[in-house]
């Protein structure tokens, strides 16, 4: 996996195990969690852009070729899986991997440049924005291995295409295509995979350029949106505002509409 931020304040997360399908790791997963918490608060880091390495695969899942601490023997006389460990392995693995994308206070892009089957599904839907190439595929790949979904399929799935074609996809565990994808509004943009780093690239810039503050309050507003009431989405809102205009980048936006100029963010 490889990690560096560009000069114009891009974040570029590629995943780089093309011989595993780019499967995670354990450690990969925990690198990835620190760095997007990391990025929260680094002034250098403008946006950040998930993508992988290959041209088959963009994430295939979890690696599941070295076994889990919870399915080797305890101590004599212990349960061999003590009850809620497999609850507890979810929850501190998958789920906390796919909160860290959502948390993360700077924007995601993922440019999507292969199959992406399981977690891998789900660590591209947490992101803000999803570029695919024309070759991609999306697989819930759950099912086929006998398996109820997990890593937040379920919670994002159902946000992103409603709960009829959410099940749809849980239950079938078909490959879905990048433009099939694009029109259930899985994918923003679908573009031939010789072009989707360029695009990903300027996508990536152009949040860069932006307000970085106001696109993270942004980006949690439009997070939470779904999981509250009017009154509690308002509040947040109005809040998100006042923190946003106490900072240099609302200003700045303010001043060079009044002077017709074109603005210049900080970050801050």
């Amino acid at each position: 996996m490889r990690w560096e931020i560009t000069p114009e304040g891009v974040g570029r997360l590629t995943l780089n195990r093309p011989r595993t399908g780019n499967a995670l790791t354990a450690d990969q997963r925990e690198r990835i969690i620190d760095l997007l918490g990391e990025a929260s608060g680094d002034l250098r880091v403008r946006a950040i852009l998930l993508t992988a390495t290959g041209d088959r695969h963009f994430c295939t899942g979890a690696d599941l070729g070295a076994p889990a601490a919870a399915d080797r023997p305890g101590p004599e006389g212990a349960p061999e899986r003590p009850a809620g460990s497999i609850a507890r392995t979810i929850a501190g693995g998958a789920q906390r991997l796919i909160a860290a994308v959502q948390d993360c206070d700077k924007p995601v892009i993922a440019a999507v440049n292969g199959t992406a089957a399981g977690i891998g599904v789900h660590l591209a839907l947490a992101c803000d924005l999803v570029l695919a190439a024309d070759s991609a595929k999306f697989v819930e790949v759950f099912v086929r291995r006998g398996l109820v979904v997990d890593g937040g399929g379920a919670y994002l799935l159902t946000r992103l295409v409603g709960p009829q074609r959410a099940k749809e996809l849980v239950f079938f565990g078909d490959s879905v295509s990048a433009a099939d994808a694009r029109d259930m509004g899985l994918v923003n943009r679908v573009v031939p995979a010789a072009e989707l780093p360029e695009v990903a690239g300027q996508w990536a810039e152009r949040l860069a350029r932006g307000p970085t503050v106001a696109l993270g309050l942004g980006k949690r507003l439009i997070n939470r949106a779904l999981d509250g009431d009017r009154a509690t989405s308002f509040a947040e809102e109005a809040m998100a505002v006042e923190i946003n205009m106490s900072g240099d980048d609302g200003q700045e936006g303010v001043r060079a509409f009044v002077e017709r100029r074109e603005p210049t963010f900080r970050g801050w």
